[in-house]
């Protein structure tokens, strides 16, 4: 078996380009930006070597898992195109239901954790890492990297991590990207270049972890302590504060509970 689109990707018009093993995806989608690439064009792996997640944090996709980005180029401001990052959220944590059936118990408990996580559980599953840069006629060139733990997991990350193995899930990487292309295609249509971004912040606050409960956020050198209240209409997340404040949060590490159970930032 090998990675391929879905029949709704292909559709819509995506291409895709599979590699044996890349160091990164998303650093070949956005030098293939600077060279003239417009998309909308995936390119994906089952070995990803030298990957990054958020504050450039070490993202490495062990044989059998799954590390894919897409590119799109677009005519929108940066901060529209960062409330994509939430649309990416929701059709992963589709896909992750489709390959995974409705019928078993994990299944309806994939969860997603402000801003860019999907958990099974308490445990990350997978991540998203949402990047855009300004080419030559003033459009951007977004791309949205997407690694997912299906095979194997590592164990020295700030969250707790898992994987549909792990998990006893019976899935595989070109199952779980056949299934994200075409959810992809889906959500990345109500967005809309933001305008459809309403619905995508309403469908999110449904499957967003912790929502009404305490939260500390690691953002800089403080931390912010409250209740996660929702996400506003930038993608913002509002911590309601002891003394009734409420705070966007547009950057940070989220931990659930207080400070004092937070991991290491």
């Amino acid at each position: 078996m090998t990675l391929a689109l879905g029949a709704q990707a292909v559709s819509a018009g995506y291409r895709v380009e599979i590699f044996d093993s890349i160091g990164s995806t998303n650093a070949e989608a956005i030098a293939r930006a600077r060279q003239g690439e417009t998309g909308p064009i995936w390119l994906a792996t089952t070995e990803q070597t030298a990957g990054r997640g958020r504050r450039q944090r070490p993202w490495i996709a062990a044989r059998g898992n799954l590390a894919c980005s897409v590119l799109e180029v677009m005519d929108v401001a940066p901060g529209v195109a960062a409330t994509l990052g939430f649309a990416a959220g929701l059709a992963l944590q589709a896909a992750l239901r489709t390959v995974t059936g409705p019928a078993l118990p994990l299944a309806s408990n994939y969860r997603l954790k402000w801003p860019n996580d999907v958990l099974a559980g308490s445990h990350k599953l997978s991540g998203i890492l949402l990047e855009a840069e300004a080419i030559g006629d003033g459009r951007l060139a977004i791309v949205v990297g997407i690694g997912a733990n299906v095979v194997a997991f590592p164990d020295d990350t700030p969250y707790p991590a898992t994987s549909l193995r792990a998990l006893g899930l019976d899935a595989t990487a070109e199952q779980l990207f056949a299934a994200l292309s075409d959810h992809w295609a889906n959500y990345r249509a109500i967005w809309d270049l933001g305008r459809g971004f309403a619905e995508i912040r309403r469908q999110w606050l449904q499957h967003a972890a912790g929502l009404g409960e305490t939260v500390s956020i690691r953002s800089g050198a403080g931390i912010i302590e409250g209740l996660f209240d929702s996400i506003d209409d930038t993608g913002c997340l509002i911590v309601r504060t002891p003394d009734g404040r409420q705070i966007p949060i547009a950057a940070g590490d989220v931990y659930f509970g207080s400070t004092a159970s937070a991991g290491a930032a």
